[in-house]
């Protein structure tokens, strides 16, 4: 629970980060950035204290960062499109509901009652906090697009948790014991692999248009990447070094839906500095809906 928690705070500030990025850099570009970053940072931390990338779970970490991890990429096409508070409610919620299933058909890993209704109020309580009112300015086709990558993002990380959880079993059958930060790395290279593959099409597409088009947008400048890389920088440590680290540490002990119903309150921490980055006002619904969230926490220790 502990490192759940952790996680949350974590996802927290990243979100907000990959959010500024995303806008200076464009979503492709600041995910390939960040990812690339925080895998060489775990990786001499795998190398040098953890596992490398032995172990019979190499093959699902992988297979979980080609889906989880680079399911970003949807995570930062929805972000400039919809802002920070509306992407992270449709993926944290959706994923823990899609992964909740996933595992129990897949791993036959079962929730009781009360821990499904624990899981609902955290659910409910955050939709309530977070659904945006009409200070969300976006035309209709924005809106549509900025949900319907936020949809995909959230399918895919809830296969990658639950793909993570199957890693974890298949290392502790074979008695061998991987790190939060090594699985974190396995999955980071999968990734980072979309995500380079995504950043050479948009490239391609560019130069193509460069070509036909003199007055096409040009790559960023000198001048956004002297503004970008510190958001770009501080969303690979938090979020993807640090952050990921904790996740892979929760899965590996606390069924999929349990921890992706915690992690599902980051869009809470969220509200004050949306407030103060994206303009956005604190509600009373929002109050309301953190306390509903934050009671439903405490049900879910208590059941636990």
């Amino acid at each position: 629970m502990l490192a759940s928690f952790l996680t949350t705070i974590l996802f927290s500030v990243s979100v907000v980060c990959a959010t500024r990025s995303a806008k200076l850099l464009g979503g492709t570009e600041a995910n390939f950035w960040r990812l690339l970053v925080a895998t060489i940072v775990l990786a001499i931390w795998a190398h040098c204290f953890g596992q490398g990338l032995s172990g019979d779970s190499f093959p699902l970490f992988l297979i979980s960062g080609i889906i989880g991890v680079g399911a970003d990429v949807f995570l930062f096409q929805a972000l400039p499109r919809i802002g920070s508070r509306l992407s992270v409610l449709i993926i944290q919620c959706f994923s823990a509901l899609s992964a909740a299933a996933v595992e129990w058909m897949w791993m036959g890993t079962k929730l009781t009652a009360w821990q499904i209704v624990a899981c609902a109020t955290i659910l409910a309580g955050v939709a309530l906090a977070l659904a945006p009112g009409k200070h969300l300015n976006a035309t209709r086709q924005t809106l549509m697009a900025g949900i319907g990558f936020g949809l995909l993002a959230a399918l895919g990380n809830g296969m990658g948790a639950v793909l993570s959880r199957k890693a974890y079993a298949v290392a502790a059958a074979a008695h061998q014991n991987i790190d939060g930060a090594t699985g974190g790395y396995q999955r980071l290279i999968g990734g980072l692999f979309v995500a380079g593959i995504c950043l050479l099409a948009v490239r391609r597409r560019e130069v193509a248009a460069q070509f036909t088009d003199p007055e096409s947008p040009k790559w960023p400048k000198a001048e956004k990447w002297r503004r970008a890389w510190p958001w770009v920088l501080a969303n690979a440590l938090v979020g993807q070094t640090l952050g990921v680290t904790c996740y892979q540490w929760a899965l590996k002990t606390t069924p999929t839906g349990l921890v992706l119903a915690i992690v599902a309150t980051t869009p809470l921490v969220i509200i004050p500095v949306a407030c103060k980055f994206e303009g956005e006002k604190v509600e009373a619904r929002s109050i309301a809906g953190g306390l509903v969230a934050v009671a439903g926490v405490v049900l879910l220790l208590f059941v636990r």
